[in-house]
């Protein structure tokens, strides 16, 4: 007991005798020596690395491992993914250059092979002016260094919008207050974006096969120089004075067959217009008009002739004073004249065929100027399409006044019966609704014996 207890307090010393060896759990442990503090000068004070066999400056060499080197730690074949994403992208960009620059080549071509005539038409075609042509570098005495027939800035001329629409401008020209081009070409820089247009086009009428086109827009001046031209600018006042440039209000158009049913369902203009066929035009063209007489002022031989050069490149061309949406407002009524063409490009990139329609497309409003101006019988025909259009928004316009008028007077009605009934006690309250309920019940029975 006393021995116990003296352990426990720690009363008793320690033995120095080794565990027996009948205990062989610890047997590993018996003669081992204490523990010491390592020496200091063992530790390497820095390390060194003069090379790949270079030793350390402590008791023993650093392990060479390959995790030194990137090219042992890694191969190329732990970089098939990133491979592939890189080739994608490489891909995608030339892809992408490729048909930006085609696209940009195709769009200079045009304008190289119609700029000659809009630069003899106009005064001002592009966006960066032009130089004097050089007949009149001749008759004016001005230096040859001026002459600018060359077309060597076509970027002046066009303006790309996007990577597959380009547009130019001219001006300056007797009869027309501006002319507006748009030139559409293929997304040749997103091929899956053509394809899936040409797929849905396939299955869906409303969506039209992608097509390049060229799109042209006349806004004829219809005598209202005055109120176009600045009174600063060049000519203005020659302008002002001869303002003879007015041409009777009609809708008239020569359009591919394959569009014909397109027109008519985008176009209000079109819409009120009678299709018939001519014997002078070729099978897949046809004439839409408003009036016989306007037809046989119109389709003359030099048109005939061009429509026929240009053969189904042309799409339409349509001469007009009505919106191309339908008036909804009786503003929207007010007649605006326009000339519009619209012809695909060759896919040769030969214009040769075209120009000639091009060019009676810009001198079209002299020939309205002289010759557009029908008999009054002609024009009251024409005029009856309009006056039913106007007419039917007068009515709608004031059907929807009606109702607007019905609306506040219900909301009038209704502000003076809750004033009423604030005024009122609560007694009094209750007999005005079962009042009110009763000359309600009365209506009701009112109008059913009355259908019946």
């Amino acid at each position: 007991m006393a021995q116990i207890f003296g352990n426990l307090f720690g009363g008793a010393k320690p033995s120095s005798s080794p565990v027996p060896s009948g205990d062989s759990d610890f047997a590993d442990f018996a003669g081992a020596p204490d523990p010491s503090p390592a020496s200091l000068s063992a530790i390497p004070d820095a390390p060194s690395f003069t090379g790949l066999g270079a030793a350390s400056t402590g008791a023993s060499a650093v392990p060479y491992t390959k995790w030194y080197n990137v090219h042992e730690r890694y191969s190329l074949s732990d970089f098939k993914q990133e491979g592939i994403i890189l080739v994608f992208v490489v891909v995608i960009i030339i892809i992408h250059l490729f048909g930006t620059s085609t696209n940009r080549k195709k769009a200079n071509k045009w304008i190289n092979a119609h700029a000659p005539v809009l630069r003899k038409q106009f005064a001002l075609v592009g966006f960066g002016g032009r130089g004097p042509l050089a007949d009149e570098i001749k008759s004016q005495d001005l230096p040859k260094s001026l002459a600018s027939d060359s077309l060597e800035l076509p970027e002046e001329l066009l303006k790309e919008k996007s990577p597959h629409e380009f547009a130019t401008y001219a001006t300056g020209r007797q009869n027309i207050a501006f002319l507006d081009f748009n030139l559409t070409l293929f997304k040749r820089y997103s091929p899956l974006t053509v394809f899936i247009e040409y797929g849905l086009s396939l299955f869906f009428e409303s969506m039209p096969a992608p097509v390049e086109r060229m799109e042209a827009i006349i806004y004829p001046f219809d005598g209202k120089e005055s109120l176009t031209i600045p009174g600063q600018a060049p000519g203005a006042h020659e302008l002002r004075k001869d303002t003879k440039s007015s041409y009777d209000g009609f809708v008239w158009a020569v359009v591919n067959k394959d569009t014909m049913n397109q027109l008519r369902d985008d176009r209000y203009d079109v819409s009120i217009t009678t299709t018939k066929d001519s014997p002078k035009l070729p099978s897949w063209a046809t004439v839409m008009s408003e009036s016989a007489e306007v037809t046989d002022l119109l389709l003359s031989p030099e048109l005939i002739k061009a429509v026929e050069e240009a053969g189904e490149l042309l799409e339409h061309l349509i001469i007009t004073d009505q919106p191309v949406d339908r008036p909804k407002k009786l503003d929207e009524t007010i007649p605006k004249k326009r000339i519009y063409l619209s012809m695909k490009l060759p896919p040769s990139g030969d214009y040769s065929n075209v120009l000639p329609l091009f060019e009676y497309f810009v001198r079209l409003p002299d020939t309205l100027v002289q010759s557009a101006h029908f008999r009054p019988e002609v024009m009251r025909k024409v005029r009856t399409t309009r006056e039913d259009a106007i007419r039917r928004l007068q009515k709608a316009d004031e059907e929807e006044k009606a109702e607007e008028r019905a609306i506040e007077r219900e909301k009038a009605k209704k502000l003076k019966r809750d004033l009423e009934l604030k005024s009122l006690s609560a007694a009094e309250q209750k007999k005005y609704l079962e009042r009110e309920k009763k000359q309600e019940i009365k209506k009701h029975q009112k109008k059913l014996t009355q259908r019946a």
